[in-house]
């Protein structure tokens, strides 16, 4: 799944190419799986719709829309989906939102309308400048939805102040891991970098989030921060599906120092890196320098 950093590159690709442009029409295939909001809704949402910017709220795009109005001839394409706006003057209403979730293995796009449509994609956004956005999941995991106000339900890693980060981990019980994947505590953090980031602040990730001291979880907090800004630097690592908004693939996936590792040397010390199971997810760590 895309974690922050990986989400971070898309968002900022996508900003840089669709920002200032209009939608036209919508598209929204038949399989209701990536439906957060109904398809209905979420075409008469983006229609006619200035995109003011796109960013990253957690691990989701958050797409800022801005009303405008549009006079054009209503749009004759025809859809096997089960929606497609288009045409038509719409007045102006309030700010509003397109939040996509990437899920395992979704993937924001924008294409010339030449281009073959993969057999996955589950939405087109046709724009004023004659290109596409498109979303495609072939494991339909991701999710679509429109709101207004948006917000993530956890702190944003890169923006947490020390004593807030410390506070969010004080006194759980739950391993030291565990919480750094809770979304409700920190939002966009993902099983790659709590590994890398615990492997970088010396700790296991089986260590009871309340066993850490002030000290463990200041070098926890820094390194957090290191691995996640390098991370996006490097435009996330691929090591599964993912890929940027305009089909490149990341490179920090050749920084992983743990994650995916399991009975290599760790590149400190040497010592075979351990895989463990910790409430699901698959942990990677050094037994020597992390304790």
């Amino acid at each position: 799944m895309p974690e922050l950093p990986e989400v971070e590159t898309i968002a900022r690709g996508l900003h840089s190419r669709v920002k200032g442009d209009t939608i036209e029409s919508v598209w929204i295939g038949s399989k209701p799986e990536p439906l957060k909001s109904p398809a209905a809704k979420i075409a008469s949402t983006l229609e006619s719709r200035r995109i003011k910017g796109v960013r990253r709220v957690g691990k989701h795009i958050v797409v800022d829309l801005e009303s405008v109005v549009v006079t054009r001839a209503p749009s004759k394409r025809k859809s096997r989906g089960r929606y497609l706006a288009g045409g038509g003057v719409r007045p102006t209403s309030p700010a509003a939102q397109w939040i996509v979730h990437l899920g395992m293995t979704g993937r924001m796009i924008v294409c010339e309308p030449q281009t073959e449509i993969a057999k996955h994609t589950h939405a087109i956004v046709r724009l004023a400048s004659g290109r596409e956005m498109r979303f495609v999941d072939p494991r339909r995991f991701g999710r679509l939805s429109v709101a207004h106000g948006f917000a993530a339900d956890g702190s944003e890693p890169l923006e947490v102040e020390l004593d807030r980060f410390i506070s969010l981990f004080r006194g759980r019980k739950t391993p030291i891991k565990s919480a750094l994947l809770n979304q409700k505590l920190l939002s966009g953090v993902g099983n790659i970098y709590a590994d890398e980031s615990l492997f970088r602040a010396g700790l296991r990730p089986r260590r009871r989030a309340a066993s850490l001291t002030r000290e463990d979880l200041r070098r926890l907090y820094v390194a957090l921060r290191e691995v996640l800004k390098e991370a996006i630097a490097l435009g996330g690592s691929s090591v599964s599906d993912y890929v940027d908004a305009e089909g490149g693939e990341g490179s920090f996936q050749l920084q992983h120092r743990v994650y995916g590792r399991e009975a290599e040397p760790c590149l400190v010390c040497k010592t075979p890196i351990k895989r463990v199971v910790i409430a699901g997810r698959s942990s990677h760590y050094c037994p020597k320098c992390q304790k």
